[in-house]
């Protein structure tokens, strides 16, 4: 079998999730995502142009993997990452503040804003605090837990968490079709994972077979795979660049850490010798000291 594309990666995210023809896969995912009552399921999706414009020269082009909307108007972007920036939250309310706000037009009532959600597909554990693999934020009051609109909504799934839950048989891919749909993220490293979900999609899961019959498809592209390759090179290199920055900030904190034990070291040596009768003079120049600091310690 044809090696696949890891859906991990945003481009081939994308490629299955987020091109025109894969509409049902989109509506599938998201009806299980949302938690959406069978009598509202999705039925159509729309996609839109991934792309925002700068509104001044300082402003970043954002770059969305999947925008949709659905026929109620409501907006929704995808998004996955490989790499942890420690910048989610931020970017998160970055890019739903850019969709709500642009529906937006000249002439428009507040009242004809639609709901905007943006979902975060993470392959790092985010939430360290949480052990759920899915949570979801919207706007509370602090103590009555009353919602204050529904217009904000945004998802964290974190891949590492349902795998965990996976190994310990927690949860079930034939009985949670959002477990079927995270999972098919991970398949490409995990042939048990294959193989039931190929189960499950003969079986019962008509779409599922569809999204399997596409991934397998698109990855035997030449076209996609020279565009795929490239782009994981760029999240490898990324990931190893991430990496550098914190191995650098650990030996910095660690030469500060040092240097605040030496200091501490120093003072109590100084605190001893005041404790001897032994004048600041000499205190400062057997320890370095300051006459500032010395004097703070004899009035501790």
């Amino acid at each position: 079998m044809t090696k696949r594309l890891d859906l991990r990666v945003d481009f081939a995210f994308k490629s299955l999730f987020g091109m025109h023809g894969n509409e049902s896969i989109l509506a599938a995912f998201l009806n299980a995502a949302l938690r959406l009552p069978e009598e509202k399921n999705i039925t159509t999706v729309h996609l839109l142009d991934p792309h925002f414009n700068k509104e001044n020269q300082e402003d970043k082009r954002s770059i969305l993997d999947v925008h949709a909307q659905l026929e109620d108007g409501t907006r929704i972007n995808i998004e996955i990452q490989l790499n942890n920036k420690h910048d989610m939250e931020k970017r998160t309310l970055y890019y739903w503040s850019k969709m709500y706000s642009s529906q937006m037009k000249e002439g428009m009532d507040y009242g004809e804003l639609c709901q905007t959600i943006t979902i975060n597909i993470v392959n790092f554990r985010y939430l360290s605090h949480i052990n759920h693999y899915h949570s979801v934020f919207q706007l509370y009051e602090r103590e009555e837990k009353l919602l204050l609109t529904d217009m904000l909504e945004i998802h964290f799934m974190e891949l590492p968490k349902l795998l965990i839950k996976w190994r310990r048989k927690e949860v079930d891919p034939r009985e949670n079709q959002l477990v079927r749909w995270l999972l098919l993220l991970e398949a490409s490293e995990d042939e048990e994972i294959t193989q039931v979900l190929e189960e499950i999609a003969m079986q019962e899961d008509q779409v599922l077979k569809k999204a399997i019959d596409e991934w397998e498809r698109v990855s035997q592209d030449p076209e996609v795979l020279l565009a795929y390759e490239a782009r994981r090179k760029a999240l490898l290199d990324e990931k190893s660049a991430l990496k550098r920055a914190e191995n650098l900030g650990k030996i910095e904190g660690e030469k500060i850490g040092e240097k605040r034990g030496e200091k501490r070291g120093v003072l109590k040596v100084a605190l001893g010798m005041i404790q001897e009768g032994m004048d600041s003079k000499t205190i400062s120049k057997l320890t370095g000291l300051t006459q500032e600091e010395i004097d703070k310690l004899r009035h501790q």
